[in-house]
């Protein structure tokens, strides 16, 4: 025998408005008329009352019931009990993977009921997953792109220095690309760590005061060498002194990347210019280059974890060191921004405040 199914969801056992309902709308009709009937009682002798009248006013008050309650089930099942089973699909399907679910308002936007703000919520919902979907996606596909070449380096280098015929200067020269690739997913490791624990706030700002315009020369000095062999004019322009209330540790790795950058896209002969300015509730910091620039689409997504615009520079980074920084600032209550013209260099500005304040 074929089983007869009531409702969409077979997990749903009862009507949301069920036989219940009848059966009190029925008994309040016979409450309210012998209420009534006691008011009348002395204008009307309701011992009089013919047999076939009581039974006429029992019908009424079954058809009555009988109406109101079919009423309000119509009402009920098409206001609330379609739209919840509407919104229930919905919900199957994005636990189940689908994103690209869209609930329909049931009204205009001038008569927005409380069930089309909550679909209007869950498909703003629903929008938000499916590009944290994307995300994820994108983050497994780049760090598999990023960790197998310069594994693949290591591959094919180490095969080289296993051939009897090698040169000693050959031997270095593939001793020196395997170090140089191990550093690289190193680095790629190390930073992808550091990013996750500071999105999952495992690692929280340490603030303590000190002298950033000290803290800006140490990471320069750092580069020294580089800039030295590219032929570039490194020029700063900061105070003697400008106390911030930080965590000294986390700026660093703030510096050391947007140096590194600059550095990085500048070509030779090129300048990069280190400048620091104080105000009394925060101090500036900017790192000018004469590199390629960047384009708008670049720019666009040039804080996004993996993206890198100019692939030129690919084996150089690992498209990490931009979200890094971001993330640092956001939580040490600082800002980034970034103007540049295409082939005319960029220009990267940090502001931070001279007192941390905690979000409680």
């Amino acid at each position: 025998m074929r089983e007869k199914k009531q409702f969409a969801d077979r997990r749903v056992k009862k009507k949301l408005f069920p036989i219940s309902t009848f059966i009190s709308v029925f008994f309040a009709f016979a409450v309210f008329t012998t209420i009534q009937m006691k008011i009348l009682g002395k204008s009307i002798d309701a011992t009089n009352i013919p047999k076939s009248n009581e039974i006429a006013i029992f019908v009424v008050w079954l058809l009555s019931a009988a109406a109101f309650t079919l009423w309000t089930n119509i009402q009920i099942t098409r206001h609330y009990q379609k739209p919840i089973e509407e919104f229930s699909e919905a919900a199957r399907k994005v636990a189940s993977g689908d994103f690209s679910v869209y609930l329909a308002p049931h009204h205009t936007a001038d008569k927005s009921t409380h069930l089309d703000v909550l679909f209007a919520d869950f498909d703003k919902m629903v929008e938000e997953l499916g590009s944290i979907e994307t995300l994820k996606t994108d983050f497994f596909s780049n760090v598999s792109h990023e960790i197998k070449t310069p594994l693949a380096v290591i591959q094919n280098n180490a095969e080289l220095l296993q051939k009897d015929s090698l040169t000693d200067e050959q031997r270095k020269e593939y001793a020196e690309t395997i170090r140089h690739a191990t550093k690289r997913l190193s680095n790629l490791i190390t930073n992808m760590l550091k990013l996750n624990k500071l999105e999952k706030q495992a690692i929280q700002p340490q603030p303590q005061i000190y002298d950033v315009c000290e803290q800006l020369c140490s990471c320069a000095l750092q580069f020294e060498d580089m800039w030295e062999d590219k032929g570039i004019e490194f020029i700063a322009e900061i105070e003697d002194c400008a106390k911030i209330e930080a965590d000294a540790e986390l700026m660093d790795l703030v510096w050391t990347n947007l140096l590194s950058n600059a550095l990085k896209f500048t070509p030779k002969g090129g300048t990069i210019t280190l400048l620091q300015t104080s105000e009394p509730e925060e101090v500036m910091i900017s790192i000018k280059d004469t590199g390629c620039g960047i384009d708008e689409e670049t720019l666009r997504h040039i804080f996004d974890k993996f993206y890198q615009g100019d692939t030129s520079h690919s084996t150089e980074g690992n498209g990490l060191g931009l979200a890094l920084v971001q993330r640092i600032l956001q939580l040490s209550d600082g800002s980034i921004t970034v103007d540049s013209t295409e082939g005319k260099g960029s220009t990267f500005t940090v502001r931070l405040p001279v007192s941390y304040r905690k979000e409680v």
